[in-house]
């Protein structure tokens, strides 16, 4: 086997809506405005991002990753110039349908370029850190499954070591139940799940208040 086929392939993909007025964080312009929200999801975004470049940077020189953002919203080429200002590897849609599509059709595609491990993330973590990357990769090394609980019962981060079909079927997305029911699915798939430090992502207005008091 040569040295290439032997190395571990990473793949991180950003699930990213294109930041402007009154196309994304719909929950959040309810309160705030369309305009204000937009900033908001742009400022998340560059966070996220920042955050995701670090980890790529740490990447050793045997481990071939990826930094992928998935965006939704913009046309191809508009998509690949926001991409490429935000400092990516790679940049593609997230493709039709639901969330749950959308995810599946994402690892699918990584599964197919030779992933063998993958973690996908959206950007309204007002506190995602380096670390928090880190320890997700590093879970995949002996879970199948890595899940970043978030207060709202859904989650903030989901890893895959291997392909799993069916996992995103019958998800209440939107709802509380969506990470106690991914569990279950997972349960079904024998996917002993690993999970990360339940964190608040920002989707309403109160959800400001923590992000509003960090250092």
């Amino acid at each position: 086997m040569s040295r290439r086929h032997s190395v571990l392939r990473r793949q991180l993909v950003v699930m990213a809506r294109w930041p402007a007025a009154g196309r994304c964080k719909s929950r959040l312009a309810r309160g705030l405005g369309r305009q204000r929200a937009a900033e908001i999801q742009r400022r998340l975004t560059d966070h996220t991002l920042a955050s995701c470049r670090q980890w790529r940077g740490r990447q050793g020189a045997e481990a071939i990753s990826q930094l992928v953002l998935a965006v939704d919203g913009l046309a191809p080429r508009a998509a690949r110039r926001w991409g490429d200002g935000l400092g990516v590897d790679r940049c593609l849609s997230q493709g039709g349908g639901g969330l749950g599509s959308r995810l599946q059709r994402q690892l699918q595609r990584a599964w197919r370029e030779g992933a063998r491990q993958v973690v996908l993330i959206g950007s309204d973590l007002p506190t995602l850190a380096l670390s928090d990357l880190e320890l997700a990769f590093a879970g995949l090394n002996s879970a199948p499954l890595v899940l970043g609980a978030a207060a709202d019962g859904g989650y903030w981060l989901i890893g895959l070591s291997r392909p799993a079909a069916n996992l995103f079927c019958g998800i209440p997305w939107g709802s509380d139940q969506v990470l106690a029911a991914t569990l279950k699915a997972a349960e079904r798939l024998d996917l002993a799940p690993l999970l990360l430090d339940i964190r608040c992502d920002l989707d309403r207005p109160a959800d400001l208040l923590p992000w509003r008091r960090s250092p």
